[in-house]
């Protein structure tokens, strides 16, 4: 059995401002990819000729490969000791294969071809992620780790928000809309890919030069070297640490169950809600559907515009109720939305809710991270972010579950309760996950852990 060693980590460096923001850099290039899956993925599985009710099955690449790739690489991630790093060689590799995927994706001739595509975009994405998050715990200070990680969430904002905006961009500069290739996707799509995989990879080079990693203590690399090695005991340290998990990582599972299925449910349907109530249509192969496209992408940037001001403004409401109010507090505002944003009948009146839905999603990547930080070892720091994100992707694999169901000619999987309870109607899913982010915001007021501590005041001296 494995026994964890304890020992004092060394003090971190107090950094500088401009240097927190450089060193999480490469989120924005991260980010700017995950913003380009969530904006197009559906739409282009659907000019393919997807179907709506196959849609959360053909997404299945994101939650499978962070279920079996981000415990691994987090757990190995732990255990590198070698001169260039312990999180950097795996930030580079996964760059690499997220600028392949992104590059290749809008050249897609078939769902088979893009689905393929998205499983070595989604294994770049998800490399990398677990990564990051560790790298920001490793190189601040306790202290600072809350602005750390606000950070990537105001950057998380910032990127999708270019992500989601940018085709409407290049169609307000004259490009025009309903352009396409022989296989129905729109060169729109095309442009913006492109930019991402020159963003994912500079981005993430720039922050690891401008920032290096610190070198290991000396009780840092002993401990890590006295670990058993080896594949079996990479895969032993996962199960021991899922054994061992604080409290409050536990709590936040439950949070994570009802976060992540509304958000699933939220970016595979709102491009299909929108379409049917501000353009009446749910045809990918017509210009209102292309219209419909846009529309979701000026909503879905205008969320994290409000998602990359909000992550900085609450900051001093974190320090002054805690995170976990905080967060509770966020989600209520985006279940509010999603519930109200199917009853909009005009399309300015649909960043009225967006409002709520950026408040949640800037506290979504910035709060809960703050919390779990606070509760797990420094020397498992690798394996626990990778452990919680499994608590992400498993939502989303029941939510493709529930939602979908893929024929294999011998045997179906899934439920389709898209069809057989929502009526295959995209508006009452957009409620529905509406409701499952109220009920995340209710699980997370229950983690005391993530609750401000009052500050006591000092004994007076006799």
């Amino acid at each position: 059995m494995l026994r964890e060693r304890r020992f004092v980590p060394a003090q971190r460096p107090h950094l500088p401002l401009g240097r927190i923001l450089e060193m999480n850099l490469g989120f924005l290039g991260l980010q700017f990819s995950f913003g380009l899956q969530q904006g197009n993925m559906a739409p282009i599985y659907s000019y393919l000729g997807a179907n709506e009710s196959q849609l959360p099955m053909l997404q299945l690449a994101g939650p499978l490969t962070g279920l079996l790739i981000q415990p691994l690489i987090g757990a190995l991630s732990d255990r590198t000791t070698g001169r260039w790093g312990r999180r950097t060689p795996y930030f580079l590799i996964g760059a690499v294969l997220c600028c392949v995927g992104l590059f290749a994706m809008p050249l897609s001739s078939s769902i088979l071809m893009a689905a393929s595509l998205l499983w070595v975009l989604d294994a770049g994405n998800n490399i990398t992620m677990e990564p990051y998050r560790a790298y920001v715990s490793d190189r601040l200070d306790l202290s600072q780790r809350q602005f750390g990680f606000l950070s990537q969430s105001a950057f998380t904002g910032l990127a999708q928000m270019l992500a989601f905006l940018t085709p409407a961009i290049l169609v307000g500069l004259g490009m025009n809309q309903d352009w396409v290739d022989p296989h129905h996707i729109p060169y729109t799509v095309r442009v913006v890919f492109s930019i991402g995989a020159v963003l994912s990879l500079t981005t993430i080079l720039w922050s690891i030069w401008r920032v290096p990693e610190l070198p290991l203590a000396p009780a840092e690399r002993a401990e890590i070297l006295s670990r058993p090695s080896g594949f079996g005991a990479t895969l032993m340290e996962i199960a021991v640490a899922i054994r061992d998990m604080p409290r409050a990582m536990r709590k936040l599972g439950v949070m994570s169950l009802f976060q992540w299925f509304g958000m699933s449910g939220y970016w595979t349907y709102a491009t299909y809600s929108i379409g049917r109530t501000i353009y009446h249509t749910a045809d990918p192969q017509t210009s209102a559907f292309h219209s419909a496209v846009l529309t979701t992408g000026e909503v879905a940037a205008f969320y994290n515009a409000v998602a990359f001001v909000g992550a900085f403004a609450m900051v001093p409401f974190a320090r002054r109720i805690g995170p976990g109010p905080l967060h509770a507090l966020a989600l209520a505002a985006g279940g509010l939305g999603m519930i109200a944003l199917p009853l909009m009948q005009d399309k300015a009146m649909l960043f009225i809710p967006a409002i709520g839905v950026g408040l949640a999603w800037g506290s979504i990547m910035g709060n809960p991270y703050t919390i779990l930080t606070s509760a797990i070892p420094a020397v498992r720091t690798g394996v626990y972010m990778g452990i919680f994100n499994m608590m992400i992707v498993l939502p989303m694999l029941l939510f493709a579950v529930v939602m979908s169901r893929l024929d294999l000619g011998v045997v179906s999987i899934g439920f389709d309760v898209y069809h057989a309870a929502l009526d295959s109607d995209p508006r009452n899913m957009l409620r529905v996950c509406g409701a499952c982010l109220i009920a995340a915001a209710l699980a997370v007021a229950w983690v005391e852990e993530g609750r401000a501590r009052p500050v006591l005041p000092e004994p007076v001296a006799a």
